[in-house]
């Protein structure tokens, strides 16, 4: 097989490799691709690897020895799934990797809301520290985990990752499922959407993004949660309406915000939550650590090796 990696610079900037792929046969990796120029650089290739590089029916129908096109991560919304299916290309993706690692990241900005680091570094930096005696209070909101409570808006394998942490730390945990069933499981309290938004000390989101979900953080959202609440999002920036948001940090509505993820990266200059009150924005990291992307690569070889012998993927999309 021939195989090309459209945006190998998106998982590995050149701290891992891509050995995985010499027992295939010949390969091509390159950092990035420009969309437009897809088809040209796929060329013959039977096998495609794209981030973030659009696969569509029109770069189906110029690279006709496509038989296998992966995703190199969990979403594949680059990829005309259907218009693959139609042809008998196979569709794999990459569940799982990064599980821990945004889960880490999600408790991490928590772990910075509570603690106030932004405001005390800010102090200190700023010389207010110098020369002065005692214990510093000035406008420091340090609270303590224990006793808290964390809502998990999406429970599924990040947000049960991050439901434990939080227990480890003495929080109560809410959270919501797709089921829409109440009651307790491992921990975690399941109740109504209403009930989470109402009784978060901390509201984290891990639900994907859809139709039913863009958007969703509104100004009716933000209404119906605790004054004071906290906002995690590692989940889709879209999930945000970016604007009600920044309107309720900089009120004080919400007490604070935590955010991997923006509706338009990397991040427009006129983001309102650029300038928002207590909001610690990170560059969409989260699922980088050196060990997801381990893993990742790892589920990459298992995938093709499987298509390979088998003539299927086992992360399978759109089957």
């Amino acid at each position: 097989m021939k195989s090309i990696v459209l945006d190998g610079f998106a998982v590995n900037p050149g701290d891992l490799n891509w050995d995985f792929l010499l027992k295939f046969g010949e390969f091509t990796v390159y950092d990035k691709t420009p969309d437009e120029m897809a088809a040209e650089v796929i060329g013959d290739c039977d096998v495609v690897f794209t981030n973030r590089v659009k696969i569509t029916s029109a770069v189906l129908d110029a690279c006709p020895n496509i038989r296998y096109i992966s995703a190199l991560g969990t979403g594949y919304d680059m990829i005309d799934v259907p218009a693959c299916r139609a042809r008998g290309i196979e569709v794999c993706n990459v569940p799982g990797y990064s599980t821990m690692s945004v889960a880490q990241t999600a408790f991490s900005l928590l772990l910075a809301h509570a603690f106030d680091l932004n405001g005390y570094s800010g102090l200190v930096k700023d010389g207010l520290w110098t020369g002065m005696p005692g214990v510093m209070y000035q406008n420091i909101t340090f609270r303590e985990l224990s006793g808290k409570t964390a809502g998990i808006y999406g429970c599924g394998a990040i947000g049960t990752a991050f439901a434990k942490m939080c227990r480890a730390f003495g929080m109560k945990v809410l959270a919501t499922r797709r089921s829409k069933t109440e009651g307790e499981e491992d921990g975690i309290t399941y109740v109504t959407p209403d009930r989470l938004l109402r009784e978060s000390d901390f509201l984290s989101l891990h639900c994907p993004l859809t139709d039913e979900t863009r958007g969703m953080v509104d100004r009716g959202f933000i209404a119906k949660m605790k004054d004071g609440a906290v906002l995690i999002n590692t989940s889709r920036g879209a999930v945000l309406n970016e604007t009600d948001v920044a309107e309720a940090l900089n009120s004080g509505k919400l007490g604070g915000a935590g955010l991997d993820v923006l509706s338009a990266e990397p991040a427009r200059p006129d983001n309102p939550l650029l300038k928002s009150k207590n909001t610690i924005i990170t560059p969409h990291c989260a699922w980088t650590s050196r060990e997801a992307r381990l893993r990742l690569l790892d589920i990459l070889d298992a995938n093709l090796t499987s298509f390979a012998e088998t003539g299927k993927g086992i992360n399978r999309v759109g089957v």
